[in-house]
């Protein structure tokens, strides 16, 4: 039993313990993405509920995000469609470059847009159900949201293009071998491992994970010499920090370590 829920029009927030559920709750659009969806996401990642320290992300009814709600899409000009598009990328940022480890569970459409925030949470559960698409060449649009970043990052700037220019969907299998997901379980089985997992990833110490967060991506844009020499200062600046301390200490006394959540 979760010990608050919060609702709105397109989305629930769940928070059980220490750990925080964000649920895209527009079944009847396949959870599809408009302004205020993305507008809750801004505001729950730039100031999570106090006391968080993981976050499951999914969707209500049996779908995870069927992407851009063509259906109340406004006709922008240029400048706007990149002040649009460039809002979708911070928000995204905020998810992959927060403080929190973000688990998603991933059933039916993960298509588009839904892709897009699939690829900036840290951890993808994928059910046998789901599909992942971006069919946006097929429709005449390109990508807006960041894929070609991130979703370019984890298939390759080959395999993208052909995903885009066919509009091909892969499944469950096709995506835990091209990095879509990590894992891939049976039916009704993802949102049990992804509090599982939150709970491994809470019980970290927070610093430490906020530099596997914030240091691994960017290190994989750097040259070898500038990433060894950037991952020297995280590793020094963990050591020092009271999580490693309390490691230390909880190795040493044969017991689980306790790290504070702040």
């Amino acid at each position: 039993m979760a010990d608050e829920s919060v609702h709105t029009d397109v989305t629930r927030v769940e928070i059980d313990g220490d750990i925080a559920t964000l649920i895209f709750d527009r079944p009847e659009k396949r959870n599809a993405m408009n302004d205020q969806l993305i507008a809750e996401l801004d505001a729950f990642f730039s100031e999570p509920p106090e006391g968080v320290s993981s976050v499951v992300l999914r969707g209500e009814g049996g779908h995870f995000c069927s992407g851009l709600d063509l259906a109340e899409h406004e006709h922008r000009d240029p400048i706007d469609g990149v002040y649009h598009s460039r809002n979708w990328h911070r928000v995204a940022d905020l998810i992959e470059f927060g403080r929190l480890p973000v688990v998603s569970v991933l059933t039916g459409a993960v298509i588009g847009g839904g892709l897009e925030i699939a690829a900036a949470t840290h951890v993808r559960i994928a059910e046998p159900d789901v599909r992942f698409q971006l069919p946006e060449g097929r429709r005449g649009i390109f990508v807006g949201g960041g894929a070609t970043v991130r979703v370019g990052k984890v298939l390759g700037a080959d395999r993208m293009r052909e995903m885009m220019l066919t509009g091909r969907s892969y499944g469950a299998e096709d995506g835990l071998a091209m990095g879509l997901a990590h894992y891939s379980v049976a039916a009704g089985e993802g949102l049990a491992l992804a509090k599982k997992l939150a709970r491994k990833m809470a019980d970290n110490a927070p610093f430490s994970n906020y530099l596997m967060m914030q240091a691994i991506p960017r290190i994989a844009d750097m040259s070898p010499s500038e990433g060894l020499f950037t991952e020297s200062l995280a590793a020094a600046m963990s050591q020092t920090s009271d999580g490693a301390k309390e490691g230390l200490r909880a190795f040493l006394e044969k017991r689980p370590p306790k790290f504070r959540t702040r």
